[in-house]
């Protein structure tokens, strides 16, 4: 099977499980319960995929500018800046260590 026809698939499975999605019942979805796992189940993808996306380096961890981006942007949200202020700074200090030589 071509590469196409795997992602063509994979797109099918996804909105097929959307879809599935609609039929639960809905006093399922207004449990308290689910929906604090829904919320802590988000923020935990989330986190991984900051981690990963930080410290990965094909199959090894890389200590480079975007620690220090994501540095950057950590404080920026401490501060309580608004979104865009967090993703400016963030790019601004991975700019500035590239152009400092550190990854």
């Amino acid at each position: 099977m071509s590469l196409w026809a795997w992602i063509v698939l994979a797109c099918a499975a996804a909105y097929a499980l959307k879809l599935l999605g609609y039929l639960l019942p809905r006093r399922w979805m207004d449990n308290e319960r689910m929906l604090r796992v829904a919320g802590t189940v988000t923020i935990g993808l989330l986190a991984s995929l900051t981690a990963v996306n930080t410290f990965a380096g094909g199959q090894s961890l890389v200590l480079d500018a975007r620690l220090g981006s994501l540095a950057a942007a950590a404080v920026a949200l401490v501060l309580r800046a608004p979104f865009l202020v967090v993703v400016i700074a963030g790019a601004a200090a991975a700019a500035l260590l590239r152009l400092l030589g550190w990854g």
